[in-house]
């Protein structure tokens, strides 16, 4: 996996989804680029739209910081509106993401789950399938779909594709990176027993781990993978 993208439909999914693969990725040579779609806050009851250029940029700061912490080569916020992307045609979606294949050329892609609760992370994941349909010169050799908590279990497998893990990635040296870097986003962390405390991030990468035989792991869903 020398060029890698991770494709994520709001600023944290990326953290959640494969925090501790991306660092244990970087820190064995691979370039991570981070893709986010949607911007991540303006469908929020307490968005300031009179403070709306500040807000944002700060939470893509974030997002940027978050990034270097796992050792990401690059993050972009594309700014599809945030829990909206309904609204946008997925045509313009995917189009951006092939954009962004077209410029990076990775080998191996991650993205949203299609089964989970949250309609902006299924959108993702059909734009994603279609900008990465294997035609001929295409760099992408595999794609991986990760869960994310308090989306992907939050939707009780009630909404096909389910998520049915098969591929594991041990991230027994880089769990805590992706708690610290989870902690960049003070506005999406929460206090235990929420899916996104530290604690509960814990809890799972060592549930998937003990389902595997190490320490700790993160669970991903192999979409396609050429050989």
């Amino acid at each position: 996996m020398k060029t890698v993208l991770v494709i994520a439909a709001h600023p944290d999914d990326e953290v959640l989804g494969c925090g501790g693969t991306i660092a244990r990725l970087t820190a064995e040579g691979a370039q991570v680029h981070i893709v986010i779609l949607a911007n991540g806050l303006t469908s929020r009851s307490d968005f300031d739209a009179a403070m709306g250029d500040a807000a944002l940029r700060l939470h893509h700061d974030r997002a940027e910081h978050a990034g270097k912490i796992l050792g990401a080569a690059s993050v972009r916020v594309l700014g599809f509106p945030d829990q909206k992307m309904d609204t946008v045609p997925i045509l313009d979606i995917t189009q951006a993401i092939e954009r962004e294949i077209d410029s990076l050329q990775p080998t191996t892609v991650f993205t949203q789950h299609g089964g989970d609760l949250n309609a902006d992370h299924v959108i993702t994941y059909r734009a994603t399938l279609t900008a990465t349909r294997p035609m001929a010169g295409r760099s992408v050799q595999r794609v991986y779909a990760y869960e994310v908590a308090s989306s992907t279990e939050w939707a009780f497998q009630s909404f096909a594709p389910h998520f049915h893990p098969c591929l594991f990635f041990d991230i027994a040296g880089t769990l805590e990176k992706k708690i610290t870097a989870m902690q960049v986003y003070e506005s999406e962390t929460r206090a235990f027993p929420h899916p996104r405390s530290p604690e509960a991030l814990r809890a799972i990468a060592l549930r998937w781990g003990s389902a595997v035989g190490v320490h700790a792991a993160e669970a991903f869903e192999l979409v396609r993978e050429i050989r």
